[in-house]
C-alpha cells in the first residue's frame, strides 16, 4: 500500500510540474498547445470523451526473508565456558557439540551417584541371596547349645552332662570355620562401595578446596574443613576395605581356636552347678530357634521392597546427576548454520541466556512487516500472492499464504499483522532479512 501511494503522488507531482511549466512559458508551443487543449474544448466535446478505466487499489506489504527453521540456543546450566567448538558461519549437523562448560563438579556428582547405586544394589543382592550356609550352621549350633542347657536344667543333669557342652563345641567349631574362610562376597562388595563413595566425596571436597586454596584465609574456610573430613572418611573406608580383603588375622584365628579348645575342655569337665532359672534357659532356646527360622525362611518381602526402593532412589539420583552433566553441553537441535555466537572461553554464562543462533538456510519463508488491520481482513490462508525483492529486481516468485499471526502489533500508531508466505520455489540468491514486497492482489 505504501508503494502504491508513493507512485500516485509521483504522478500528481509530474502533472503539476507540467502545468506550472506551461504557465511560465517554459514549454514549446507544440507541447503548450497539447496541454492547453483540454482547457479549450467545449462542454460538448468533454461529454463525448469516454470515461477513463477505474484503477482498483491493490494490497501491497513490505516483508523480509527469514529461515523457516531458526532458533536462539541457550545453556540449561550456569558455569564457565570451557570450549567453543564452532564459529559464526559454520554449518553443523543435528547433535553436534557447540559449547561446553566446565563440568568438574558434575562429574564428581555422577561418580558419587554411581557409588551409591552400587552400594544399594549390593545390599539388595545380599538380601535376596539369603543366609549363607555358615550363618545357618552357627544358628543351628546356637539352638543346640541353648536346648542342651535347657535339657540339663530340666533333667537336673549331674556333672558330666555333655549335651550342652557338645553344643558349645559345635558352635565354637562353626565360628572357627567362619573366621578361617574369610569375608563373604557381600561384605567385600559393601566395603568396596563404601570406599568408592568416600573417594567420590573426597574428589568433590578437593575440587571445592582447590578453588580457594590460594586465598589467604583458605585454612579457615569451610572448604578446608570439608577437605579434612573427606580425607579422614576416605582413609577409614580404605582401612576397612583393606581389613576385609586381608581376611582374618592370625590373632582372630588363634582366638577362634582357643574358643574351640575351651569348649572341648568344658565338655570334659562340666560344671557341677547349674542355673536355677528355667525361664531364662527356655527363652534362650526360643530365641535361638527364632533366629534359625528367620535365616531359613530367607528375606521378608518388606525387606526386599525396602532394598529395591533404595536401588530405585539411587538410580534416580544417578540419572539426575547425568542430566546435570549433560546440561553442561550445548548441542545443535537441527542441522543448520551458526548465524551468531555470543560465547567465549572463560566467560560466565547463565541458564536461559542465548549464546548462539542457529538457522536452516536451505528453506525460506516471507514475513510481512506493515500489513494493516484494514488490509489483513481480506487475506486468507492458502491465498496466492506475488513476491518481488528489492535486491533482485529480475526475480518474481509466486507464493502461498501459510499462516496469519492472530495478534497484531503497534507500528508507529498503526496496528499491523504478520502474514507468513511460503514461496512456490527456492532461489539460491535469497539471503536472511532481504527486503521483499508481497502483492496480495486487488483489495
Amino acid at each position: 500500500m505504501k508503494r502504491f501511494m508513493m507512485v500516485l503522488l509521483f504522478v500528481v507531482l509530474l502533472a503539476g510540474a507540467g502545468y506550472a511549466a506551461y504557465a511560465m512559458g517554459y514549454l514549446p508551443a507544440e507541447l503548450t498547445s497539447v496541454i492547453a487543449a483540454p482547457a479549450q474544448q467545449d462542454t460538448k466535446a468533454e461529454a463525448e470523451v469516454a470515461p477513463a478505466e477505474e484503477v482498483l487499489p491493490r494490497v501491497l506489504a513490505d516483508a523480509k526473508v527469514v529461515p523457516v527453521l531458526r532458533s536462539d540456543l541457550a545453556m540449561s546450566a550456569s558455569g564457565l565456558v570451557q570450549e567453543v567448538m564452532v564459529k559464526e558461519g559454520d554449518r553443523v549437523e543435528a547433535g553436534d557439540l557447540l559449547v561446553k562448560l566446565d563440568d568438574a563438579q558434575q562429574r564428581v556428582a555422577v561418580a558419587q551417584a554411581q557409588a551409591n547405586l552400587a552400594r544399594a544394589q549390593a545390599n539388595l543382592d545380599k538380601i535376596k541371596a539369603g543366609a549363607r550356609a555358615e550363618n545357618i550352621a552357627v544358628a543351628q549350633a546356637a539352638v543346640e547349645a541353648a536346648q542342651a542347657n535347657y535339657d540339663k536344667l530340666v533333667n537336673a543333669a549331674a556333672p558330666g552332662n555333655v549335651a550342652s557342652a557338645q553344643a558349645a563345641v559345635s558352635k565354637a567349631q562353626a565360628e572357627y570355620s567362619r573366621v578361617v574362610q574369610g569375608p563373604s562376597e557381600e561384605t567385600i562388595i559393601a566395603a568396596r562401595a563404601n570406599l568408592e563413595s568416600a573417594k567420590a566425596q573426597l574428589d568433590q571436597a578437593r575440587s571445592a578446596y582447590n578453588r580457594i586454596r590460594d586465598l589467604s584465609d583458605a585454612g579457615m574456610r569451610p572448604e578446608s574443613l570439608a577437605m579434612q573430613q573427606a580425607t579422614i572418611a576416605y582413609e577409614a573406608a580404605q582401612a576397612r576395605y583393606d581389613d576385609v580383603m586381608n581376611g582374618a588375622t592370625a590373632a582372630d584365628i588363634a582366638s577362634a581356636g582357643a574358643s574351640v579348645r575351651q569348649a572341648q575342655v568344658q565338655l570334659e569337665t562340666v560344671q557341677n552347678s547349674m542355673p536355677s532359672d528355667m525361664a531364662v534357659a527356655e527363652a534362650s532356646v526360643n530365641q535361638a530357634k527364632a533366629q534359625l527360622d528367620e535365616l531359613l525362611a530367607g528375606a521378608r518381602s518388606e525387606d526386599i521392597a525396602a532394598a529395591e526402593a533404595d536401588v530405585a532412589a539411587a538410580t534416580a539420583s544417578l540419572q539426575q546427576a547425568l542430566v546435570g552433566l549433560r546440561n553442561t553441553e550445548l548441542r545443535a537441535p537441527f542441522a543448520g548454520v551458526v548465524a551468531t555466537l555470543n560465547a567465549a572461553v572463560g566467560e560466565q554464562v547463565s541458564p536461559g541466556s542465548p549464546v548462539a543462533q542457529l538457522a536452516d538456510v536451505t528453506a525460506w519463508e516471507i514475513e510481512t512487516s506493515d500489513l494493516t488491520e484494514l488490509d489483513v481482513v481480506g487475506v486468507t490462508e492458502g491465498a496466492k500472492v506475488d513476491l518481488t525483492f528489492d535486491a533482485l529486481p529480475d526475480l518474481t516468485l509466486g507464493g502461498t499464504v501459510s499462516r496469519i499471526r492472530p495478534i497484531g502489533q503497534d507500528n508507529r500508531g498503526d496496528t499491523v499483522y504478520t502474514v507468513v508466505v511460503m514461496p512456490d520455489r527456492e532461489d539460491s540468491r535469497l539471503l536472511w532479512n532481504m527486503t521483499a514486497v508481497v502483492d496480495f492482489g486487488v483489495k
